[in-house]
């Protein structure tokens, strides 16, 4: 067994998982082991963020902490080591890793050495009878390789080495731009030192996550320094390529002829916040639900004196004691008896086959604000469920949520949404659709108001509904049933009963 293969069964490392619905990346949000930690299969190492979720990552095998690839806020892709693990701490120091075979002797290495040349390790190298004379350089490219090899010593800080079999250091001539020996030493100039290939027409290397961030971010990735192996440009090349090309230019005039100093300092008093995991995601669906399902949105004002009278109720009731009970929990219950009596509004589009899905059951999405982020995360089989059970299932999504731990799962698969902007104190919105959903609902704040009660101004419990679908799916006929509907039972929750 070579010292290399011990290595690798000894230290074990942790790959990034696709925790999500095929996700390429994930950002690092906090480590919970350090170097020199002890881990032990199954437990957790770190919480990551996806784009639709925080999810804590579990360890697969037991050791000791060896090395923590990233550090926390670094977007890692799909498929990257994050963390190693030495699954023998007590075998003491890493074995070193047998050294690679020597590189083939260069063109002027061979002239330059005698016919008795002894190899670097034993048993290894050309006897003298046995050595072969390579075949003759193209001029143009026995030219370069001799610019080449002499700048490359001059930046060594050390004498070229002889060309043609003799000893005599080579004095550079001066190199005509356009030449095979002119792009030779642009190439490793020390001008020209590190420049990325598709400068030779070589299209650059790079994963499909950080090209698209390139795109995202205006960057040019023929313009960009790689600095990850074999030439491959990372998300921090990006990042740092775009900072350069909106950082300010040393030595120039604090404000433009005729501009204010106050308008060139604006930006020194702007702060950029990167998108990414939730947010991102957020933005991503939005523009496309925005763009690709016509939306359509109709409002109510109703009269919920009799709900909220309702709520208080149902609190003083032994059978819903230790449950939560709010508006939001009746307005969910309404809208599900309005869809029950309404079934085509819940369906959705299929683009690929050209046909309208009609389901049979309700995953009732509800729109949760968290620290990181709006998400939906959605209540399966909503529609079957007892109004405890729906108080029980809304406690635990809002909670899980607020704590930032709705997996993928929860927040895949819905139906309808249901977004209670009242809480913010706002009358009403336009909601824009869940992608793959066909309505959703928005609640305003439920406020005091005048209002015509069995013919006389009364102040009475107000508040306004909007509902916004996909024309597609929910022609204007439909759409006004179930929002009338939802209203009806809101303004008379004894249609729970009698249309329940």
């Amino acid at each position: 067994m070579t010292a290399r293969t011990a290595n690798d069964q000894r230290f074990r490392e942790f790959k990034m998982p696709d925790v999500g619905e095929g996700l390429t990346e994930a950002e690092i949000l906090k480590w919970y082991v350090a170097v020199g930690d002890t881990v032990a299969d199954g437990q957790v190492v770190c919480e990551v963020e996806t784009a639709k979720a925080a999810v804590e990552l579990p360890i697969p095998f037991d050791g000791v902490v060896h090395e923590l690839r990233f550090p926390e806020g670094t977007t890692v892709d799909v498929g990257q080591v994050i963390i190693a693990v030495d699954t023998q701490p007590g075998a003491g120091p890493a074995a070193p890793e047998q050294a690679a075979p020597a590189a083939a002797p260069s063109a002027a290495e061979e002239a330059e050495e005698p016919q008795g040349r002894q190899a670097v390790l034993v048993g290894y190298g050309a006897a003298p009878s046995s050595t072969k004379r390579r075949a003759r350089k193209q001029p143009a490219q026995q030219e370069a390789s001799t610019v080449a090899a002499a700048v490359q010593a001059e930046l060594n800080g050390r004498p070229a080495p002889g060309v043609a079999g003799t000893s005599a250091a080579v004095e550079p001539a001066p190199i005509a731009p356009g030449t095979a020996a002119g792009a030779a030493a642009e190439r490793i100039s020390p001008q020209g030192a590190g420049a990325p290939a598709a400068q030779a027409g070589v299209r650059p290397l790079a994963k499909p996550p950080v090209r698209k961030l390139a795109k995202d971010l205006g960057v040019d990735l023929a313009a960009v320094v790689p600095s990850g192996a074999d030439g491959i440009v990372t998300r921090e090349d990006v990042h740092a390529a775009a900072s350069a090309a909106t950082a300010p230019v040393a030595e120039e005039p604090a404000a433009v002829a005729g501009v204010p100093a106050a308008v060139t300092d604006l930006a020194a008093r702007e702060t950029r916040i990167p998108v990414k995991g939730v947010r991102k995601a957020t933005a991503q669906a939005m523009v496309a639900s925005a763009f690709t399902a016509p939306h359509v949105t109709e409002f109510v004002t109703v009269d919920v004196t009799r709900t909220m009278k309702l709520v208080q109720k149902l609190k003083d009731d032994p059978d819903m004691a230790g449950l939560r009970v709010n508006p939001l929990l009746l307005v969910a219950k309404a809208f599900l008896v309005a869809i029950k009596r309404n079934p085509d509004v819940n369906a959705s589009w299929d683009e690929a086959e050209q046909e309208i899905v009609r389901k049979d059951y309700v995953n009732l999405g509800i729109a949760a604000a968290t620290p990181r982020g709006l998400i939906v995360p959605n209540i399966k089989d909503a529609g079957v469920k007892t109004l405890p059970e729906l108080s029980t299932a809304l406690s635990e999504l809002v909670a899980t949520a607020r704590e930032g731990k709705t997996s993928p799962a929860a927040m895949s698969g819905g139906t309808v949404t249901i977004t209670n902007v009242g809480v913010f104190g706002v009358d009403t919105g336009t909601p824009i659709l869940n992608p793959g959903e066909s309505a959703i609902l928005a609640v305003g704040a439920i406020k005091l108001q005048p209002w015509v009660h069995k013919g006389k101004v009364k102040p009475r419990q107000v508040t306004t509904l909007a509902l916004s679908f996909d024309h597609r799916l929910v022609d204007g006929e439909l759409g006004s049933k179930v929002l009338a509907d939802t209203a009806a039972v809101l303004e008379n929750p004894q249609r729970l009963i009698t249309w329940g």
